[in-house]
């Protein structure tokens, strides 16, 4: 089980968000290079970028700050938010980023996804987000009719390093992960799946350690350690015993 803290973007900011509501933003940092750096030397192993602007324009829109990202850290970076085209992808991975996420796109052209696995091996991670088990895109903003385990086993094949499953409901809420959910998705696919939003304290890590088996590989954190509900370098000595 990895550690991934995040780091979400909004007019160049780091902010977290309540269940994906744009109004409901928190600054925690107006440096994002800062930041960045302060997780991995906490023990960051990889780092989490969601362009928030960019999902909800559906195109890149915080480029300044995730070059300030990059250049700041050496750990690997991963990247997500109105990620629609090979260009696109191609940009970020030029510019340092390890791994770029595909969200909206995944589920509105599956074939994208194929596409960019066969072109960027390795490089791709599908962001699979959902409200009571259904599907949400563009920035959350609009819920289709698609459960997260159809979406996710559209993609079994095709060369997708990871699935981020994130439950909006608990996002931003620190009320826990929704366990049982991501479960049940890690268990339908072979891809490893990486649970994202609600995490909200260190018996939250355990309770994701016993489903390890299942297939969930990491968890993203945000809300918790910038408020202190959680320390990152001891989330993951955590799971360093486990390993």
């Amino acid at each position: 089980m990895i550690i991934i803290p995040a780091i979400d973007l909004k007019n160049g900011c780091c902010v977290r968000l309540e269940q994906g509501l744009m109004e409901k933003d928190t600054v925690f940092n107006d440096d994002p290079g800062a930041q960045a750096a302060e997780w991995q030397r906490q023990g960051g192993e990889i780092l989490h970028i969601v362009d928030l602007d960019g999902a909800f324009a559906g195109e890149p829109k915080n480029r300044s700050a995730i070059e300030a990202i990059v250049k700041s850290v050496t750990i690997p970076t991963q990247l997500g938010g109105g990620i629609r085209d090979i260009a696109t992808i191609e940009a970020y991975l030029s510019l340092g980023i390890g791994r770029v996420i595909i969200g909206t796109a995944a589920q509105r052209n599956p074939a994208f996804v194929k596409e960019a696995c066969a072109k960027f091996p390795g490089k791709i991670v599908v962001g699979i987000d959902a409200k009571n088990g259904m599907v949400a895109v563009q920035g959350w903003a609009e819920v289709t009719g698609v459960t997260a385990t159809e979406l996710a086993r559209q993609f079994e094949g095709d060369g997708v390093s990871a699935i981020i499953y994130t439950d909006i409901s608990r996002d931003g809420m620190m009320q826990g992960p929704n366990i049982q959910a991501t479960k049940t998705l890690a268990e339908a696919i072979n891809i490893p799946v990486i649970a994202s939003g609600g995490l909200s304290s260190l018996q939250d890590i355990e309770n994701l350690i016993a489903i390890e088996s299942s297939g969930v590989t990491g968890v993203i954190t945000g809300k918790a350690i910038y408020s202190g509900a959680i320390n990152l370098a001891e989330a993951i000595a955590l799971t360093k015993k486990q390993r």
